[in-house]
């Protein structure tokens, strides 16, 4: 009898261990990963992915601006909202500074070969790697440049707005320059863009705004829009995409705006100007700027997720060069890696992408220290700033000491 009831107790102990291995099998080969709509494989896709490493991928597709809400929740009460998450370029300071993201280890030579990854580092660690690059590039219609006698593309911000002011003067365009200026996010890049552009720097090493670059920017801007009616009013309330459109409507002569428009200003559904308008590099002081500011996406491992291996597998097969490749083809977005654009773009894919693939080398960050943790307080008051000034509420000097002082409030609370 006892021999029977110890021969019974070793077969349940082997059942037991059996079910555990199996229990953490099953734990570890199976992840959630929360993205937008945009960010999804194809089944194909994921179906390769779980044939080649084993693990099953639950993919759990979130509203973009309900995403960083529920990650923020969900750590609060000591839990992963999922084990990959998307994760936004200026979202990065907030997640690192709450230390939500496992660090990524790549090679320099991987780094190197997506300049949009820079600002997804801080402190020399890569925190969520880039899968849709954006960054600006510049936009100009020929067919009005031509008309109003202008045969080469401007390189300079200067050359810009002779150009704008003689296209204007000419009758062919009645606002010849658009940009975001109402009180949202793209406004604040759009002050950004214009600063790093035209000036080299948007914030000192300490984290302060760098007063001769942004003035120099907010007073550029104001004297377009309030003194030489360059840009349209319109741009003082409407969107960020609104004002972008106006290229692809032909109404404005030349933006600044998301790499998508290399796409989207040759759709005859979209666009009234195909074939005219040519994407550029982006204007700098004396010549085309040696700087442009990207806005990517990236995707990046919760720090509280059970299966950290099996999400980090995952997110670097999110980035490898084959699935970007497969991911223009499925969703059309724009790869991160400079290789894969160049594939892109030799084999007919992307067209009309003039200065796209030279502009996506000079990505660089304006952030000298990464994206801060309370980058989301700073934007508000920088885009209330500038649309307070072009409002006519505050003047240049008005607007740039009011977003200076609540950075400096930010930089002491830290």
């Amino acid at each position: 009898m006892k021999k029977i009831i110890n021969f019974i107790l070793v077969l349940l102990l082997i059942v037991f261990f059996a079910f555990s291995c199996s229990g953490n099998k099953n734990t570890g080969n199976s992840i959630t990963v929360m993205v937008p709509d945009w960010a999804v494989p194809s089944d194909e896709m994921l179906n390769a992915f779980t044939k080649d490493t084993g693990i099953t991928v639950n993919m759990n597709v979130i509203a973009w601006e309900n995403i960083r809400d529920k990650i923020s929740i969900a750590a609060a009460g000591g839990t992963a909202a999922a084990d990959v998450v998307e994760v936004d370029w200026s979202w990065v300071g907030e997640f690192y500074s709450a230390d939500w993201l496992e660090p990524i280890e790549l090679s320099q030579e991987e780094i190197d070969a997506m300049p949009s990854i820079q600002p997804f580092i801080i402190d020399g660690k890569v925190l969520a790697l880039p899968y849709a690059n954006d960054f600006r590039l510049a936009y100009y219609n020929k067919k009005h440049f031509d008309a109003a006698g202008i045969t080469e593309a401007p390189k300079s911000w200067d050359d810009v707005y002779a150009a704008l002011k003689a296209i204007k003067a000419a009758g062919i365009s009645k606002y010849p320059f658009s940009m975001p200026l109402n009180a949202d996010e793209s406004c604040t890049t759009s002050l950004i863009w214009m600063a790093y552009s035209k000036y080299g720097i948007v914030f000192n090493e300490d984290g302060t705004l760098n007063k001769d670059a942004v003035l120099g920017a907010l007073t550029f801007i104001n004297q377009m829009i309030n003194t030489d009616n360059l840009i349209d009013p319109a741009c003082k309330t409407s969107t960020g995409m609104d004002a972008y459109r106006r290229i692809n409507s032909g109404e404005a002569s030349f933006i600044v705006g998301p790499t998508s428009f290399v796409s989207r200003v040759q759709d005859p559904n979209e666009s009234k100007v195909v074939g005219e308008v040519i994407p550029i590099l982006l204007p700098g002081a004396t010549g085309p700027s040696p700087k442009t500011f990207a806005l990517p996406e990236g995707l990046g491992v919760i720090k509280l997720s059970k299966n950290k291996e099996a999400a980090m597998k995952f997110v670097k097969w999110f980035n490898s060069p084959e699935i970007q490749k497969q991911l223009n083809y499925v969703q059309n977005t724009m790869p991160t890696r400079t290789a894969i654009m160049e594939d892109l773009i030799n084999e007919g894919k992307l067209k009309n992408t003039g200065a796209l693939l030279e502009e996506s080398t000079l990505i660089s960050s304006p952030f000298p220290k990464g994206v801060p943790s309370y980058y989301s307080e700073m934007t508000t008051a920088i885009f209330n700033a500038v649309n307070e000034m072009v409002l006519g509420a505050k003047t240049p000097e008005d607007a740039f000491n009011a977003m200076d002082a609540k950075i400096k409030e930010l930089l002491a609370r830290k």
